[in-house]
């Protein structure tokens, strides 16, 4: 199992013993259903009550997608797409996508479809080079929308399923363009349902940076070539391990709310999530997310920062160093990498590395993340460590509810409602006036005379 080491957060025992019984205040909370937002607490037991049925149903649909597809595009942002991309590049080879372009769209050896992604973003060059790409792949795409209006993913959408259509014909098209939206409502509904595509439904009281173990998550990842039965077993498990019967002192999740909630009362206001694993970047962008958006309310919260190491010391590690004392970092350390690699010896030795001849260069990675540990808690950066054995859909699915169930314990903590997001409405509501969207015409004519000032 995940392993939580808290031992170097310069916290001293009874700062985080007063934390305790808040922690387990909030689990009992989540678990009876009498916090605030209990309206979206679906994914709390989510990954143990999965049905062999929805996974059957979720398989055939990767089937039809593989078999009819070099690339396919998922359409979402946010929660509608992190997860899923997280997941994916972290267990996906780093360079599968030129093994696939030198192979040829679809050719002989490509066993895996092309995952790209769209709808997290307005970028006009970034959406023109990907529709340019598209022209000569067979593409499927997968969108990813409750409401089916969310304006950078509707935008998307509407690209992707006119070009689907005209180079695959609508009746291929109704086959490898899927909808997971919502079950009986929303733009995104009626469109699968006139179109005829295969859908999939976003449960109503799961949230979208909690959804990845939804088919938002699980659709792609399976499609990617990746085990989900294997991820959400990870998942269950760790259900397990943290649940309302397990003690704070082997409760990591309990364990992780109550530290982060103590540092932060003691003047830590910025969380920097750390990796020595380049395949996780985007599982920091995720997270990102999950706490961001969950814990900063009522001008409350940490802020969530990421960086990945060691690349990210030669230009953030300064200020990590050196720079004010505001910040802890929670480390996600990985004890086996998926392959092995010696470092060479040479005969001349003008880089003056001979002294690492033979050694894995996980070894030097390894004492790179433990000299970096103790440089930044000499400097005064509390440190915790998230020890994951290995880099698999197993391992990846503990991840993900740990930083999941620990979120909601944590959010409860802080004393806000960790499943709503209300902030995020007011750039749409100044965008849709900026841009003349019919019912905004008040809104319109105050952001100019504001603008005009």
């Amino acid at each position: 199992m995940l392993k939580l080491d808290y031992s170097k957060s310069l916290l001293s025992a009874e700062q985080i013993a007063a934390f305790a019984p808040k922690a387990e205040e909030a689990q009992k909370a989540l678990e009876a259903g009498t916090c605030a937002g209990n309206d979206f607490l679906g994914w709390l037991h989510l990954p143990s009550s999965i049905t062999a049925e929805f996974m059957t149903k979720l398989q055939a649909c990767v089937q039809t997608l593989r078999e009819n597809c070099d690339t396919v595009v998922v359409a979402g942002i946010g929660g509608s797409y992190l997860g899923a991309r997280a997941v994916i590049e972290a267990l996906g080879n780093s360079f599968q996508w030129l093994i696939n372009k030198e192979q040829g769209a679809g050719g002989k050896g490509q066993e895996n479809p092309n995952i790209l992604f769209a709808g997290n973003n307005i970028g006009e060059d970034y959406l023109y080079e990907l529709t340019e790409y598209l022209k000569d792949r067979r593409f499927g795409v997968i969108n990813i929308s409750k409401s089916g209006t969310t304006t950078e993913t509707a935008l998307a959408f509407r690209l992707l399923k006119k070009q689907c259509e005209q180079q695959r014909g609508k009746e291929m098209a109704r086959k490898v363009i899927v909808a997971v939206t919502d079950a009986k409502k929303g733009a995104a509904r009626t469109c699968a349902d006139k179109e005829g595509y295969t859908s999939f439904v976003i449960p109503d009281n799961v949230g979208g940076r909690f959804s990845v173990l939804t088919p938002v998550g699980l659709l792609p990842i399976a499609v990617a070539g990746f085990d989900i039965a294997k991820l959400v077993q990870g998942a269950a498990d760790m259900e397990k391990a943290v649940a309302a019967d397990v003690p704070f002192e082997q409760n990591i999740c309990l364990q992780y709310a109550a530290v982060r909630n103590a540092l932060y009362q003691s003047g830590k206001k910025i969380e920097i999530l750390v990796n020595f694993q380049p395949k996780l970047h985007y599982m920091n962008e995720w997270w990102k997310q999950l706490y961001g958006e969950s814990e900063g309310k009522d001008h409350k919260g940490i802020f969530t920062a990421a960086v990945d190491f060691s690349t990210d010391l030669h230009s953030m590690g300064q200020w990590i160093q050196e720079g004010e004392r505001s910040i802890f970092e929670t480390v996600v350390s990985v004890e086996e990498t998926e392959h092995k690699l010696l470092f060479p010896s040479d005969e001349e030795n003008l880089d003056g590395l001979n002294f690492l001849a033979g050694k894995r260069v996980d070894e030097v990675n390894k004492m790179a993340e433990l000299g970096t540990q103790l440089a930044h808690v000499d400097g005064g950066v509390p440190n915790m460590r998230l020890i994951v054995p290995r880099l698999n859909e197993y391992y990846i699915g503990q991840m993900i509810y740990f930083f999941e169930k620990a979120c909601g314990v944590s959010g409860l903590i802080l004393g806000v409602n960790p499943f709503n997001q209300p902030g995020v409405e007011a750039y749409k509501k100044n965008m849709f006036a900026l841009l003349g969207k019919p019912g905004y015409e008040a809104e319109t004519v105050a952001i100019r005379k504001r603008l005009a000032e």
